[in-house]
């Protein structure tokens, strides 16, 4: 069974600029939950870009978890996605789109994932994994959001300068 993850957030700045935290491996670290212990180990470029391979030590539910990722789409300032290669899904596929809106920028996340160990996978899948992502990119909503806040114009509205 294929999970479907979709997350829409519109965030302050422009388009090269947010696109640029992205795809700087290092900057995932300060998106990722503290409870995760997340840290990238190893990045093949110091940006991302067609087949760049990415190694990440964290922690799921106190038990060490090595993952790797390589970029298996990439076009500047639009869009990039990551696959695991190694780790703990039977199968991962992160895209992330960025377009500019009137407001700023628009960044969509879309994960297809399937769990492994069949039945068992999708049990956990239902007790755990399904509200813990919801949990990871919730976090990661606040933080990007901060990172790069919708600018207030006259009157308080978001957007209008």
């Amino acid at each position: 069974m294929t999970y479907r993850l979709h997350r829409r957030q519109v965030v302050g700045g422009d388009l090269p600029q947010v696109f640029a935290f992205f795809k700087s491996p290092g900057n995932l670290e300060s998106i990722t939950p503290p409870w995760l212990g997340f840290r990238v180990l190893e990045a093949s470029d110091h940006e991302v870009r067609l087949g760049t391979r990415i190694s990440y030590r964290l922690r799921l539910h106190g038990i060490p978890v090595r993952w790797q990722s390589r970029i298996a789409e990439y076009v500047e300032n639009e869009l990039f996605a990551d696959e695991q290669v190694v780790g703990p899904y039977q199968y991962w596929y992160h895209r992330h789109l960025f377009h500019a809106v009137p407001e700023g920028v628009a960044i969509e996340d879309m994960v297809e994932y399937r769990m492994p160990l069949g039945l068992l996978g999708r049990l956990a899948h239902a007790a755990l994994v399904h509200r813990q992502l919801t949990r990871i990119f919730d976090h990661r909503a606040r933080v990007i959001s901060e990172r790069f806040p919708l600018q207030t114009g006259p009157g308080g509205q978001a957007g209008l300068a």
